[in-house]
């Protein structure tokens, strides 16, 4: 049997161990970062100053910062939008920040296009894809389908990307969509705002219809590709992008827009990403956050629901009281 202490290794002795005093440390938590108390009617202000200076409770507030220096200066505040922000009803508070001047330009992908418009012509959207899968069913909305592509044709035959292909058919057609109020895409039209639809061939219930045209799919989105790189030109010095809810399309979009502003010149420094979803994928954080504001600029991601994390910045930045219209005078590259 082995005897007790026969390990060939003891105890480390640490008599001599070297401390420093506490008040000599620095420490990356103070107390005056500290949450401060909720007083009670102070509102969308008070609850916004009393989150803690540290971790999110500070990157919120960057970004808040962010889009009101923005626009201060008269830069451009890009919201780019996965499907899931449209089926979580937050169109009517997205709407209210166009017209409040918080939204220059939306870039988004198929799948929000087709559940915004679905939402203007029936006022509802997204079906049962369980369901309807075993039966063959899933994606086979006739008027969907039907009008989305002529929409499209008809725009991009007329030289118009996607988005403002869309847009217009909305408005083209009051009788079709009687929910158009709730439209991002119309409202966008309406105001002007620019909307760049980016697709992937194949991954949109669109593309299962007759109707689909890959050439105007692919053209239309093309020329948003590039309008989009137009917009993100003019992030430069203060701009800000946000990307909500897309894990993969736009970041991969975005960071191709970024490459070829610099590719062609144009400086592109100095703005603010930022990564708003409800978990943190790969593509967002290094290709909004990180790559693309790696020499100067910001990045932040901020982790949350969509349904609760966009009314809150949008309250925020209702209570600023700045209500200056952003330029729209943008041309494509």
């Amino acid at each position: 049997m082995r005897c007790m202490g026969a390990y060939r290794y003891k105890p480390l002795d640490i008599g001599k161990m070297r401390t420093c005093s506490i008040h000599q440390r620095r420490s990356k938590v103070e107390i005056h970062e500290f949450a401060q108390l909720y007083q009670q009617g102070s509102g969308i202000t008070g609850l916004l100053r009393s989150l803690p200076k540290i971790l999110t409770g500070q990157e919120f507030r960057t970004v808040v910062e962010a889009i009101l220096n923005a626009r201060s200066k008269g830069k451009l505040v890009i919201w780019g939008l996965g499907a899931h922000v449209v089926k979580c009803g937050l169109s009517p508070i997205l709407i209210d920040l166009m017209q409040r001047g918080f939204i220059s330009a939306l870039s988004i992908n198929g799948a929000s296009a087709i559940h915004d418009f679905e939402i203007a012509m029936v006022g509802s959207t997204s079906e049962d894809v369980e369901k309807a899968l075993l039966e063959g069913d899933f994606g086979t909305s006739e008027e969907t389908g039907q009008w989305m592509n002529e929409a499209i044709k008809q725009g991009v035959n007329a030289g118009l990307g996607v988005g403002e292909s869309l847009g217009s058919y909305l408005r083209q057609y009051p009788d079709r969509f009687p929910f158009a109020t709730y439209s991002l895409l119309a409202s966008a039209y309406s105001q002007d705002i620019p909307v760049t639809v980016h697709i992937a061939l194949g991954t949109d219930t669109i593309h299962n219809h007759p109707g689909a045209d890959g050439s105007a799919l692919g053209k239309g989105s093309l020329q948003d590709f590039r309008l989009l790189t137009s917009l993100v030109r003019d992030l430069h010095d203060g701009g800000v992008f946000l990307n909500c809810g897309s894990a993969v399309i736009l970041p991969e979009v975005f960071l191709k827009t970024v490459n070829m502003v610099r590719n062609l010149g144009y400086p592109l420094e100095n703005f603010t990403t930022v990564n708003l979803d409800f978990q943190q994928h790969y593509r967002p954080v290094q290709n909004v956050v990180k790559r693309p504001t790696s020499k100067s600029g910001q990045g932040v991601s901020l982790t949350g629901h969509h349904e609760l994390m966009v009314p809150l910045l949008a309250a925020s930045l209702i209570e600023s009281g700045m209500e200056k219209a952003l330029p729209r005078d943008i041309k494509i590259l």
